[in-house]
């Protein structure tokens, strides 16, 4: 019988143990918070039936901070503990659903999933995200009412729940909420606008095509401070146009078109410094355009096609080929020409 060298037994050993280390890191996860993604992970690929371009291919083993559209930091109490910080599965084109099992990912800030095939709900289990900065979960197929989670997400401030299949009635209290940006177009929701809209503090608001009736509360005028762009196309509103929104000296885009708003545009319209793109089409306004909103010095586009207005708005101008189109004489500081585009009105008088 050949007894093995000394070397041969310490290249042995070595061997050895270097497979062991890798089977030891292959088996073991490196603190508690990564053994609670990984199980909260392989959940969620469980609840996957579809990924076609192979997103979760390589959603195996404890190392989750290599797992595609995973992404890790040093937790904010202890740096030197690594967590699970961030997920972005955006147009992978997934579908499935979300697993309460994703409540264990307690040190997740963003967590982005537009643009796939995910169902059901958002899971009750979110309320343990207390992180949680960012939620996108835009242009899915989630369905049920407003995500009541999202209320209790201390840390939340950009809200993206768009291009979905929710309902019902839009929770007041979301208004209270210290958000950035709040995106719930293209849904089915059917609500009206609560007395406190004003109290929220966002740089964007977007409620397009849902059926949100009713009025403007006056309240909007406490967002002055902070509210940049408002789109409330195809919701329903009616009655007329608060005068209040002059007061919004921030805001930049302001698009209430294809409603059922009546009356004569607020001359306040004139004192929105910022305003860029101004569009009130396919409304029920009626009775003179003023001219204050054509020195607004920063505007852009101004559409009010399809409404009853008496004449068009007095401006200094030339009148392009284009029927309806004028371009502004007046140049600002900055020599960019300003160009509105003006489509025709319907008649001031019912056929």
């Amino acid at each position: 019988m050949n007894i093995p060298s000394p070397h041969l037994k310490f290249v042995f050993l070595v061997l050895l143990g270097f497979f062991t280390t890798l089977s030891h890191q292959a088996t073991s996860p490196p603190n508690p918070r990564l053994q609670n993604a990984y199980y909260a992970l392989q959940a969620w690929k469980h609840s996957i039936t579809s990924d076609p371009r192979g997103f979760t291919s390589n959603w195996y083993g404890y190392n989750v901070c290599n797992y595609t559209g995973v992404f890790c930091a040093p937790s904010l109490d202890d740096a030197n503990l690594t967590t699970v910080a961030g997920i972005d599965l955006n147009h992978a084109n997934i579908t499935g659903s979300l697993p309460e099992d994703l409540g264990l990912l307690t040190d997740l800030a963003l967590f982005h999933i537009n643009s796939n095939n995910f169902c059901g709900t958002v899971p009750k289990s979110f309320v343990k995200l207390r992180l949680l900065y960012e939620l996108d979960i835009s242009n899915n197929r989630f369905s049920g009412s407003f995500p009541s989670v999202v209320l209790s997400l201390p840390s939340l401030k950009f809200l993206d729940i768009r291009f979905n299949q929710f309902q019902g009635d839009i929770p007041s209290k979301l208004y209270d909420l210290k958000l950035d940006a709040i995106f719930v177009n293209n849904n089915q929701f059917n609500a009206s606008f609560p007395k406190n809209l004003g109290n929220s503090p966002v740089s964007v608001l977007v409620f397009a095509n849902n059926n949100i009736k009713g009025c403007l509360p006056s309240s909007i005028k406490k967002m002055s401070n902070t509210l940049e762009e408002i789109i409330l196309m195809n919701v329903g509103l009616s009655g007329c146009l608060t005068p209040d929104i002059g007061s919004l000296k921030k805001l930049t885009v302001f698009d209430v078109s294809s409603n059922s708003l009546e009356g004569m545009l607020p001359e306040s319209i004139g004192e929105m410094k910022s305003l860029e793109q101004l569009n009130v089409a396919h409304n029920k306004f009626s009775g003179d355009i003023p001219s204050s909103i054509c020195s607004l010095p920063r505007l852009e586009n101004f559409t009010y096609s399809d409404n009853y207005f008496s004449v068009t708005p007095v401006l200094t101008h030339k009148r392009s080929s284009q029927k309806g189109h004028f371009i502004l004489s007046k140049i600002r500081s900055d020599n960019a020409r300003i160009h509105v585009t003006l489509s025709e009105n319907r008649p001031s008088f019912m056929l």
